[in-house]
């Protein structure tokens, strides 16, 4: 009897204690809510590639088998996925849910009245504790002129990897020593990326290059990095002239396209795919890049078959992690979850944003093969499961952590993709041969002309609500 008593008590106590622990789980009070959408469908929009995979193959069918709501998942390419978002708006056909929003685009989509404010459902399904542990730089990107238009998803940061073996054999760190008058160690600012970089380079060419970077595609997070870190500003603020061609400007793009003469032959060309092939190839002793080479030159994840393109590792265990020069690197791109203001089921939408932004739903995705997702929660870094995937995952979550946050944002101003492929433009040019001045100058005229069609006063609210984050500008 006294054993059936204490029982009794037991269960009647994990009972009460059901509902409060569901309170502190976004994840379970998102799937809980959600349960009396069964039988609807949402439609979420997805990158099309390896991150639309994550929807299709795993969030989506364990999304309907908990709650029992269909997730229909519409791909689409990255360049396409700012501008469909608005064409739909404007169309208002609530042809999409759950949206996908990249934060450089959030002014705009904002002024656009394209996503929906979503204070209302975190107040109403929210777990405001799990906010805590969110990265503070991407928490930042969440929030647009003190209202939270997005849940953040994918964590971006750049890191630097660099070849452990090459940069502490002996007879290398004596050499760099002798010639640079400071220690070889990863390095701590532009200038010493380029010197590593011809340093190892003279020494090993033509089987391995000190360095080897992006060129094409993605260069303007790259100049963006560097201009900020060497004091740059935007735009002066009384004026809303640009200032990118300013000497904090000039520096960085030159630096660029100097220390590109040290690296692998080609390499004004590369992009993503090529840096990555050279990395894992042991052709290149350092890079910088996003954090999938992080697992992939360890050859984690890469046995799925959607990743048969990712290059075997030949580099495997000699792969180190370093915050990028001058220790506040970019936060290239990332992704928030958002709601259509058009949608007819916003509810729906917006837990299933809520559930795959959770703690517990998170760490599942940014350990997965596909989905591209890259860790944005402090329990993300801590995590013992994710720190066991590789010996030295533990040092690569410290530097993803440290580099978040002291991160850059990407810029988000009115019409951001002109200003991006205007500074992408430039650093091109430069790149095959425009001096730079010149390059720079071009880019500085039209993006003013941007500003002008914009409304220089418009587009000065809008850059004073993003220039007034922390991750902004860090001096």
């Amino acid at each position: 009897m006294l054993r059936r008593l204490a029982l009794a008590a037991a269960l009647a106590a994990l009972t009460a204690a059901g509902p409060a622990l569901a309170e502190d789980d976004a994840a379970a009070k998102a799937v809980e809510a959600a349960k009396q959408y069964s039988g609807t469908t949402i439609t979420v929009v997805a990158e099309a590639g390896l991150q639309a995979l994550l929807d299709t193959q795993y969030s989506g069918p364990e999304w309907e088998k908990l709650t029992g709501i269909k997730v229909k998942v519409v791909e689409l390419p990255f360049e396409e996925i700012y501008t469909k978002t608005i064409l739909e708006h404007q169309a208002g056909t609530g042809g999409y849910d759950t949206l996908l929003v990249s934060p450089a685009w959030l002014a705009d989509v904002v002024s656009n009245g394209a996503v929906e404010p979503l204070d209302p459902y975190i107040e109403k399904y929210g777990v405001k504790s799990e906010f805590d542990d969110v990265n503070p730089a991407f928490k930042d990107w969440m929030i647009y002129d003190g209202k939270t238009y997005g849940l953040v998803v994918d964590g971006d940061v750049l890191v630097t990897y660099y070849r452990k073996d090459l940069f502490d054999d002996a007879e290398n760190k004596t050499a760099f020593k002798a010639k640079y008058g400071y220690d070889l160690a990863p390095p701590k600012s532009y200038k010493e990326f380029g010197d590593i970089a011809c340093f190892l380079t003279e020494k090993y060419q033509p089987k391995l290059y000190g360095a080897g970077v992006i060129n094409t595609g993605y260069t303007h997070f790259f100049f963006s990095e560097r201009f900020r870190n060497h004091g740059g500003k935007f735009f002066d603020e009384a004026t809303m002239k640009a200032t990118v061609n300013s000497e904090a400007g000039l520096k960085a793009l030159t630096e660029m396209v100097e220390q590109n003469k040290c690296m692998s032959p080609g390499i004004e060309t590369w992009g993503f795919a090529e840096n990555l092939s050279a990395l894992n190839s042991g052709e290149i002793a350092m890079t910088i890049s996003w954090p999938p080479l992080g697992r992939w030159t360890q050859g984690v994840n890469i046995d799925d078959k959607a990743l048969s393109w990712v290059p075997a590792t030949k580099v495997k265990d000699k792969i180190g992690y370093a915050v990028n020069p001058g220790g506040h690197p970019q936060l290239a791109s990332g992704f928030l979850s958002a709601v259509s203001p058009d949608s007819k089921n916003k509810d729906a939408a917006y837990l299933y944003a809520q559930w795959m932004h959770s703690k517990a739903q998170s760490l599942k995705n940014v350990m997965r093969p596909v989905g591209l997702r890259d860790p944005y929660r402090l329990s993300h870094y801590d995590s013992p499961e994710y720190q066991a995937l590789w010996p030295t995952a533990k040092d690569y979550l410290l530097v993803l952590k440290e580099g978040a946050s002291q991160g850059l944002a990407d810029i988000s101003f009115i019409e951001t993709f002109k200003y991006q492929d205007a500074m992408a433009r430039a650093v091109n040019s430069a790149i095959g041969g425009e001096d730079p001045k010149v390059a720079l100058d071009n880019m500085a005229a039209e993006w003013d002309q941007i500003t002008e069609q914009v409304g220089v006063d418009k587009q000065r609210e809008a850059y004073k609500v993003w220039a007034a984050k922390p991750s902004a500008y860090r001096q």
